[in-house]
C-alpha cells in the first residue's frame, strides 16, 4: 500500500474526511483516568461536557468508561455498559449529538455490540481484538469505523519492562498483520485507522522512535491516529506534571501533523485545533 487514505468509512457507510486533520475530543468515564477522572461520572456531566467539545470543534468524540493508563485494572462489562450506555444515548438524543460521529474506547464484545445499537459508528480498540476475540464477529457483523492500536501487554502490566527489538519494525508488523487478518474476516479495509499506541506498553526511547517515523507508519495507506494527550511521555522527556503538559500536547500535536498523522486523540479540542490549524498553514 502506498500514500494515506483521507477517508474513513464508519458505521452505516457513513464517510469522515480526515483531511487535512481530524480531532477525536476525550470524554472520561472512569473516575480513575489518569488526566480527568470523575469530572464527568454523572451521565448529565458527561454529556454537557460532550456538547462543550462539539462547539469547539471536534469531530468526533471518545467515550470511554473503563481507564487504560499503565496499571489499570479491568473492569466488569457490566459496569463498563452501565457509565457508558446513559451517555451514549443521551448524545444520540440531544439535537447537537445526534448526528455527531460518536466513538467508543472499549475491547468487550458485548460492550461494543450494545454500543453499535445505541448509535455508536466507532470502536476504538486498544487491543487489536486480542483481549476479547468475539470482538472481531461484532466488527465483522455491524462495520464500524475501528482503532487498530498497538499495545504491549495489558493495561495492567504493560509497562513492566517492554523490550523491543526494533520497536518501527515490530510495530509495522504487527499493522501489516493485523490488517490482513481484519480484512480477510470481512471488515473493510477502508473502516480501519492506525494507532501505533504511545505510551502502552513502550519506554520513552520506543514512543519517540514511533513519532520520528510517522512517515513510516503512514506508508500503510491508512490513516494514522496519534494520541499524546497529556500523557507520562512530556514528563518523562520534559519533567512536566499532569496540569502543565497542556502546551506540549498542543505543540506534539501539531508536529504529528506535519509528519502525517491525520487524527489526534486530545482532550483540550480547542487549544489543539488551534495548534493543527496554524501547522496547516505554515506548512
Amino acid at each position: 500500500m502506498t500514500g494515506m487514505d483521507s477517508y474513513w468509512l464508519l458505521r452505516g457507510g457513513r464517510v469522515l474526511c480526515v483531511s487535512p486533520f481530524c480531532v477525536m475530543g476525550i470524554v472520561n468515564l472512569a473516575p480513575d483516568s489518569f488526566c480527568d477522572g470523575g469530572a464527568h461520572e454523572t451521565p448529565e456531566a458527561a454529556v454537557g461536557h460532550s456538547l462543550r467539545l462539539l462547539e469547539q470543534g471536534a469531530h468526533i468524540l471518545d467515550l470511554g468508561a473503563e481507564s487504560s493508563r499503565p496499571g489499570a485494572r479491568e473492569l466488569a462489562p457490566e459496569t463498563e455498559q452501565a457509565r457508558l450506555l446513559p451517555v451514549l444515548r443521551g448524545l444520540r438524543a440531544h439535537p447537537q449529538g445526534r448526528e455527531a460521529a460518536l466513538s467508543v474506547d472499549t475491547y468487550k464484545a458485548s460492550t461494543a455490540r450494545l454500543a453499535l445499537e445505541a448509535g455508536a459508528d466507532i470502536i476504538n480498540d486498544i487491543s487489536a481484538c486480542a483481549f476479547d476475540p468475539e470482538l472481531l464477529d461484532a466488527l465483522v457483523e455491524y462495520k464500524p469505523g475501528y482503532v487498530l492500536m498497538h499495545c504491549r501487554g495489558r493495561p495492567a502490566d504493560m509497562q513492566a519492562d517492554p523490550l523491543y527489538t526494533n520497536v518501527m519494525d515490530e510495530v509495522l508488523y504487527f499493522f501489516e498483520r493485523e490488517l490482513t487478518r481484519l480484512c480477510a474476516a470481512g471488515l473493510p479495509e477502508k473502516s480501519i485507522v492506525l494507532d501505533p499506541g504511545i505510551g502502552f506498553g513502550k519506554r520513552l526511547g520506543d514512543n519517540t522512535a514511533l513519532l520520528r517515523g510517522i512517515p513510516r507508519l503512514c506508508g500503510l495507506g491508512r490513516p494514522l491516529l496519534i494520541g499524546l494527550s497529556m500523557k507520562s511521555f512530556f514528563g518523562d522527556l520534559l519533567g512536566l506534571a499532569p496540569e502543565r503538559r497542556g502546551a506540549a500536547t498542543q505543540i506534539a500535536a501539531a508536529l504529528s501533523a506535519v509528519k502525517g498523522a491525520a487524527l489526534h486523540r486530545v482532550h483540550d479540542v480547542a487549544g489543539v485545533l488551534d495548534a493543527l490549524l496554524l501547522a496547516h498553514v505554515m506548512g
